[in-house]
């Protein structure tokens, strides 16, 4: 599926998903005002709208793109609805010929982490029969808990030939609390200190770089032709490690949240692509599905939202050549 990935991004010379993250504060009135005129004010009339605004937004920009990626959380909060809307959200983009970035941050261990890949990434057995429940193409995972966690998605990753993008240094502005911590010593060992150098004025490592160093490690266990189905979240507001982290990690895929809305520009994004003008796909959810809120876009109405998403999108792609082109 990397390979999918990569065919997709150099088809449409655009490396960018879009995130499709449904709050019901995104959704124009006229979609809510019909959902709940057939479903009530329910879980399935908020579902309902979710489905009508994601249906439009993708109909509006797939020949552009060359993934989604739907938050599961925006779906599960409107509870079994929303979830079967996640599921229609997911077959109709894949029928559009998107590759499909489950935002699921899984993490756990043992049966409970081979579990969550099977639900997002592989099969399940039922009887005589091998179902797929969900069947995005990547899912995003949390590796707090070691290899434990991770390995269950690296044997269905092989089997399938999915991918997963695993949490590196996130984008939010408290993630330094843990993932900027350093350390030093030899793996096993390290030990916590407090500045830039650890003592003796040798060097130390963040977290987020050891995470990183686990992630090239198990990149090279599950490659695809030129690039591994291993990928890695590091997020567009922290530039300067997204350097590092492009040096530490060759053979990712990385995949980039925080552009736009949370401050990410495309200045910032060169770092992250290798010299082949591959190696990265930038995130926008809300700057693209609420582009319509934006002054920018206010002249289309929220009767034509999805008109401004693609707008936008052509705007973000345009906003990245420009950024990769001066590099």
């Amino acid at each position: 599926m990397i390979q999918k990935l990569i065919e997709n991004i150099k088809k449409t010379n655009a490396p960018i998903v879009v995130g499709l993250d449904p709050m019901l504060g995104y959704i124009p009135e006229h979609i809510k005002k019909a959902a709940f005129a057939e479903c009530g004010e329910t879980l399935e009339g908020a579902a309902e709208a979710v489905w009508q605004f994601n249906r439009k937004i993708i109909d509006a920009v797939y020949d552009l793109i060359p993934a989604v990626k739907p938050q599961i959380a925006m779906y599960e909060q409107f509870g079994l609805p929303g979830l079967t809307v996640f599921k229609k959200t997911i077959d109709y983009c894949k029928e559009k010929n998107l590759v499909v970035i489950g935002d699921v941050k899984r993490g756990d261990i043992g049966s409970t982490s081979a579990a969550y890949a099977a639900a997002h990434l592989g099969r399940v057995t039922v009887g005589t029969q091998q179902l797929t429940p969900f069947g995005e193409d990547f899912a995003t995972v949390n590796p707090y808990l070691g290899t434990d966690g991770i390995q269950p998605f690296l044997d269905v990753c092989r089997e399938e030939k999915k991918g997963i993008f695993i949490l590196v240094k996130t984008s939010n502005p408290s993630s330094g609390e843990f993932q900027d911590r350093r350390f030093m010593g030899s793996a096993g060992s390290d030990a916590l200190v407090h500045g830039e150098e650890g003592a003796n004025g040798s060097d130390s490592r963040t977290l987020y770089e050891m995470v990183g160093e686990k992630v090239a490690e198990w990149a090279d266990s599950c490659m695809g032709e030129t690039y591994s189905y291993v990928g890695a979240v590091v997020g567009a507001t922290y530039p300067e490690v997204g350097k590092v982290l492009r040096r530490v990690m060759p053979k990712s895929y990385i995949l980039v949240p925080g552009y736009g809305a949370q401050g990410g520009t495309a200045a910032d994004l060169a770092p992250y692509f290798n010299e082949d003008g591959l190696g990265a796909i930038v995130n926008s959810s809300r700057g693209i599905i609420a582009a319509y809120k934006q002054e920018k876009y206010a002249s289309f109405g929220p009767e034509h939202f999805a008109e401004a998403s693609r707008a936008a999108v052509v705007d973000m792609i345009e906003d990245i050549d420009r950024a990769l082109a001066g590099r």
